[in-house]
C-alpha cells in the first residue's frame, strides 16, 4: 500500500496492437503493468523488438494504448485531452535516442530550447541556466545542431527536456549512440540532474551494464511481457528466468580469461513474431530449461519478496 501511494507513474494493464498483412495484428506490448516512485529511476530491458519503447511511447502519450491505463501522480493520462493534457504534459517529458534525427536542424540550440517555454507561455531568459546545468557553454546557443557533436546535441536534448521543470523523464535509448566516453559522461548528467532535481526515470535501453549504474529498479521485456521485475541489485546478482541471465551473461568482461572460465548462457535463435507468438511461455523456443508444460501454460508473472518472475521453473 505505502509504494502504491507514494508511486508517481502507474502503468496498469497496457495493451497495444498494430496492423501486420492478412489483416492481423502485431501484440507488441502484452497487458504490461508497474509503477514508479518519485525520484527512482526503473529500467526497461530487453531486445530489440521486445516492446519496450512501445512502452516508453505510450507512457509518454506519444501512442494511445488499446487496453490499460497511465497515470501520473494518480491522475488519468490515458484520457486526458485537451487543456488538461497540456497541463499534465509540464510533468513529463521524452528524450528520444538519435539527437540528429530529435532535434530540428533548421533552429539554433537557443529556439529548440525555447520551444516548449514558447508552447507552454513560460518566461523564455532560462535557456542559458539550462544550457549551464546540462554542462554546455551559454555561446552554444547560437550554433546549429550540425555544428554540435553527438553529445553535445543530446546535451541539447536534455536542456530541452528539462525546460518546464518536469517530474519524470522518459529515456528512450539515450546514451546508445553515443561514443563510449560521451556515454559515461552523459550518464553521470542524468545522476546529477537527478539528484538535484529529484526527477523519475523510465529509462529504456538493452545494455544492461549501463542499467547497473543507473537504475534503481529494473523490468525484462521479453515478446511484450514483463518475464523479471526487481530491484537492481537483486535482478544483476540473482536472476531468475533464463532470459534475463542470458541478457546479463552477454555484458562483456574485462578479463579475457575469466570471461573464458565462467559458464556464461547464451541466446540461440531470433526472436519470435509477435503476430503469431509461441503458444504457453513465449521463451520456450530459445529457452534451454524448456520442458512439455512451458509449451502448454504461460506462466504467471510471481511475485516472491518484491523479485517477480513469469517461469515455470525459474533459477
Amino acid at each position: 500500500m505505502g509504494a502504491a501511494m507514494t508511486a508517481l507513474l502507474e502503468v496498469d494493464g497496457v495493451v497495444k496492437t498494430f496492423a501486420a498483412p492478412h489483416r492481423r495484428r502485431l501484440r507488441a506490448v502484452d497487458e504490461v503493468s508497474f509503477s514508479l516512485e518519485r525520484g527512482r529511476t526503473l529500467a526497461l530491458v530487453g531486445e530489440s523488438g521486445c516492446g519496450k519503447t512501445t512502452t516508453s511511447r505510450i507512457v509518454a502519450r506519444l501512442l494511445e494504448p488499446d487496453e490499460g491505463g497511465v497515470s501520473i501522480d494518480g491522475v488519468d493520462l490515458t484520457h486526458a485531452r485537451g487543456g488538461s493534457l497540456r497541463r499534465l504534459r509540464r510533468r513529463f517529458q521524452i528524450v528520444f535516442q538519435d539527437p540528429s534525427s530529435s532535434l530540428d536542424p533548421r533552429w539554433t540550440v537557443a529556439r529548440i530550447v525555447e520551444e516548449p517555454l514558447r508552447a507552454h507561455r513560460q518566461p523564455r531568459s532560462r535557456v542559458d541556466v539550462l544550457l549551464d546545468q546540462v554542462g554546455l557553454d551559454p555561446a552554444t546557443r547560437h550554433r546549429y545542431p550540425n555544428e554540435l557533436s553527438s553529445g553535445q546535441r543530446q546535451r541539447v536534448a536534455l536542456a530541452r527536456a528539462l525546460a518546464l521543470d518536469p517530474e519524470l523523464l522518459v529515456l528512450d535509448e539515450p546514451v546508445s549512440a553515443l561514443d563510449v566516453s560521451v556515454r559515461a559522461q552523459i550518464l553521470n548528467l542524468l545522476v546529477n540532474l537527478q539528484r538535484e532535481r529529484q526527477l523519475s526515470y523510465l529509462y529504456v535501453t538493452h545494455d544492461l551494464a549501463t542499467v547497473q549504474y543507473l537504475a534503481d529498479e529494473v523490468a525484462v521485456m521479453y515478446l511484450g511481457r514483463i518475464v523479471e521485475h526487481g530491484t537492481t541489485a537483486e535482478v544483476s546478482t540473482h536472476p531468475r528466468h533464463p532470459y534475463t541471465r542470458a541478457l546479463l551473461d552477454a555484458i562483456p568482461v574485462p578479463d579475457p580469461s575469466a570471461a573464458r572460465s565462467a559458464e556464461r548462457a547464451t541466446l540461440v535463435g531470433e526472436l519470435p513474431s509477435a503476430i503469431d507468438p509461441p503458444s504457453g511461455c513465449r521463451f520456450r523456443t530459445r529457452c534451454p530449461k524448456a520442458q512439455d508444460l512451458c509449451a502448454h501454460e504461460e506462466p504467471a508473472l510471481t511475485d516472491s519478496e518484491g523479485h517477480a518472475v513469469a517461469c515455470h521453473f525459474p533459477n
